[in-house]
């Protein structure tokens, strides 16, 4: 016999004790819900666990949580417009890393239209040429990005914000301490006044030389801040097969002036099978 999906959803959730409820219908119309999601890039040869297997249950895990700001990383073209299809009510942003925009891995963030008005998108690249299309430095393996825009919220009164999505490079040390430098640097020059919500995977854990950079520089690790108690199981990567201990290497974080509501590493499978490689992370922010 044959079940609908929502019929064998297995659901786990890294959340404080008797808040999932709150997280799933929360009705404050002024809190940001935010995600960001490693989905995987569509090319790898993953066999049982390839994109056209598991991309409608990235769809679903996407829609359950209905986050006002996403942030993607690992989007290839088909994927992208397989996002763009299936999520109607977002717009969307992001370019390769390479030097022409739509050629390979993207890492893009998505936000809702009927609650933000876009002031500006940019793209820049973590290297010491930060303009330069496809430019890489230090020890990083490959190119490396961070796609940024800055939004109005209609539901908080025009305040304006930032939101800014990236992946650091998985091999090099030094690159990823650069690039959050880099990210700390531009958050610096930004407008006072303004929030700033920073999603990506960080490859690097909690305590890390990035970390410290970007958490030790006024910026709240969301994450940690509702789970003040550090725990082995809290791994953000899935390794396809529900793991749990290891570094937590996807992070949402914020700035001060935004109060953390809720935080979670969202551990959704059907029957065993996972959406990616990573868990998808979220948090839900409200402006103080």
């Amino acid at each position: 016999m044959k079940f609908p999906y929502f019929f064998i959803l297995l659901v786990s959730v890294l959340v404080l004790p008797g808040k999932e409820e709150v997280f799933l219908n929360q009705k404050n119309s002024k809190a940001l819900r935010v995600m960001s999601f490693n989905i995987r890039l569509g090319i790898a040869n993953d066999g049982p666990n390839r994109w056209d297997l598991r991309k409608d249950l990235v769809i679903r895990t996407i829609k359950k949580y209905k986050p006002d700001l996403l942030g993607l990383q690992e989007v290839f073209p088909m994927q992208e417009k397989y996002l763009r299809e299936n999520l109607p009510g977002y717009d969307y942003y992001g370019r390769s890393r390479l030097v022409d925009p739509k050629d390979g891995e993207a890492c893009s963030v998505m936000f809702k239209k009927n609650r933000f008005l876009t002031l500006e998108k940019s793209t820049f690249w973590l290297s010491e040429n930060q303009d330069e299309p496809g430019s890489k430095s230090w020890d990083s393996s490959l190119p490396r990005i961070a796609n940024l825009v800055s939004l109005t919220d209609k539901q908080n009164k025009g305040r304006k914000f930032y939101f800014l999505n990236t992946h650091f490079d998985h091999r090099g040390k030094v690159a990823r301490e650069e690039a959050a430098k880099i990210i700390r640097n531009r958050i610096g020059l930004m407008k006072q006044g303004s929030s700033v919500v920073i999603t990506g995977d960080f490859n690097s854990g909690e305590g890390s030389k990035p970390y410290n950079v970007l958490v030790g520089g006024n910026l709240l690790d969301t994450f940690r801040h509702a789970h003040p108690t550090r725990t082995d199981e809290e791994s953000t990567f899935t390794a396809w097969n529900g793991r749990l201990i290891g570094n937590r290497i996807d992070w949402v974080l914020c700035s001060p002036d935004l109060k953390v509501l809720h935080a979670s590493i969202d551990r959704t499978n059907e029957s065993g099978r996972y959406p990616s490689d990573h868990y998808p992370v979220t948090a839900i922010l409200e402006i103080k």
